[in-house]
């Protein structure tokens, strides 16, 4: 094992992370880790593929890496990967008090701060 794919936790698994199936194919790479953080329950991973954004759940994640994920899954298996349930979630932070433009100062004005993608 060379020291780039050394085993990690769901916890430390980055976006962008290549996604490969079963037998070393990759074919996609890490939108997002998704979590129940109430219970510290590992749900899946969104992958950005050719296809789009796809969900792989856990019970399909096989060995995650600091490198690569490897799944369960078959070539076959992917190509019938569904959509992720939920839209993304956006966190509105109105203390966000930056920038000069119009726009930055009407939003400042009426409380609305910046959008940031949270998943």
């Amino acid at each position: 094992m060379s020291e780039e794919s050394v085993p990690i936790a769901y916890t430390a698994l980055q976006p962008g992370t290549p996604v490969q199936t079963r037998d070393g194919h990759e074919f996609g790479s890490v939108e997002t880790v998704l979590a129940v953080e109430e219970v510290a329950v590992f749900d899946g991973i969104v992958v950005t593929c050719a296809e789009g954004i796809r969900f792989v759940d856990a019970d399909y994640v096989g060995a995650i890496f600091t490198s690569h994920v490897v799944t369960t899954l078959s070539s076959e298996e992917v190509a019938d990967l569904p959509l992720p349930d939920q839209d993304p979630v956006y966190d509105a932070d109105a203390s966000d008090d930056t920038g000069d433009s119009l726009a930055d100062r009407f939003g400042r004005m009426f409380g609305r701060g910046k959008w940031k993608r949270e998943r």
